[in-house]
């Protein structure tokens, strides 16, 4: 979109929606709306300003004790001009972020909410069928949230079966050296006073894990 399209543009939502204001953005023209008004904008751009696709939706987590913790973000493709635009909207709720679902503009919102919501935690309020769609029911953390290790946690398995069979629990992965690690007990430790690359975490299937010492 070019810088006149973009500013007409923001013109034009500000406009009628004063509580719009542009987001900083290296590529697209981007907007952040309250939650509260985050619909009525997604239902102006696909019905008047012609982006009638919802491409994308996930959300950023600013790390535990920021105000808002969870920003919503949306990415609508207009397919006649071949243009994009990003829409972002802070959730209330704190670490228990919800936002209102997009599944009535778009049905297409359905699996990528509940991605959001698996992941993040984000819960959409209205939404036809939220469960998880990567993790299993009944899994007790959502991993791309700041505070998941990136080595994993160690879960119970959901089905009996496989872990009757294996013996094993799901087992925390090794990092080579990221700055958070599982421990057994499930606790989570840093590496905040020393390089976290000093810590052997470079095992794998094929190179035995040393044995503590």
């Amino acid at each position: 979109m070019s810088a006149s399209a973009t500013t007409d543009l923001a013109a034009s939502l500000q406009a009628r929606f004063p509580s719009l204001t542009v987001r900083p953005s290296a590529d697209v023209p981007a907007f952040n709306i309250p939650a509260a008004h985050v619909l009525e904008v997604l239902a102006h751009l696909r019905d008047q300003c012609g982006f009638d696709v919802l491409s994308d939706l996930t959300a950023v987590d600013w790390a535990a004790g920021a105000s808002p913790r969870f920003t919503v973000v949306y990415h609508l493709l207009s397919t006649e001009r071949a243009e994009y635009v990003r829409l972002a909207s802070d959730c209330p709720g704190g670490d228990e972020p919800t936002m209102p679902t997009a599944t009535g503009l778009w049905p297409g919102a359905d699996w990528h909410e509940r991605e959001c919501f698996d992941l993040m935690g984000v819960k959409f309020a209205g939404h036809p069928d939220l469960r998880r769609i990567l993790m299993w029911d009944g899994y007790p953390y959502h991993p791309l949230r700041k505070e998941f290790p990136l080595a994993g946690l160690p879960t119970e398995l959901p089905d009996e079966e496989i872990a009757e069979v294996s013996g094993v629990k799901v087992q925390p992965a090794p990092m080579a050296g990221g700055p958070f690690v599982a421990q057994p007990d499930g606790s989570v430790t840093t590496a905040a006073d020393r390089e976290p690359r000093a810590l052997d975490q470079s095992w794998n299937e094929k190179k035995e894990k040393p044995a503590a010492g």
